[in-house]
């Protein structure tokens, strides 16, 4: 039983796989649609803190005190751009 049902389970999963190897249109499109969300919603975020900027130039730094570290790093990157060089 195992000398045929082992082979058997590999060959019907190994014809499935190539079967199925890229991916659907309807895929794709869903793709694409979180794609163009996530741009939407990248923008809006953006937007957002454009104004809150304006009304309130320090509101990042409050933000970023209670920050896990690893927003901490973006967050800084975004923070470094911002602030002015001084070379003289």
């Amino acid at each position: 039983m195992l000398f045929i049902g082992a082979p058997w389970i590999f060959l019907h999963y190994f014809t499935q796989f190539r079967r199925a190897k890229g991916i659907s249109v309807e895929d794709e499109r869903l793709l694409d649609d979180l794609h163009d969300t996530a741009r939407r919603l990248d923008s809006r975020l953006e937007s957002i803190e454009r104004i809150i900027a304006a009304d309130n130039p320090g509101w990042k730094d409050g933000v970023l005190a209670n920050a896990r570290p690893a927003d901490r790093l973006t967050d800084d990157r975004d923070a470094d751009a911002r602030r002015p060089s001084i070379h003289r």
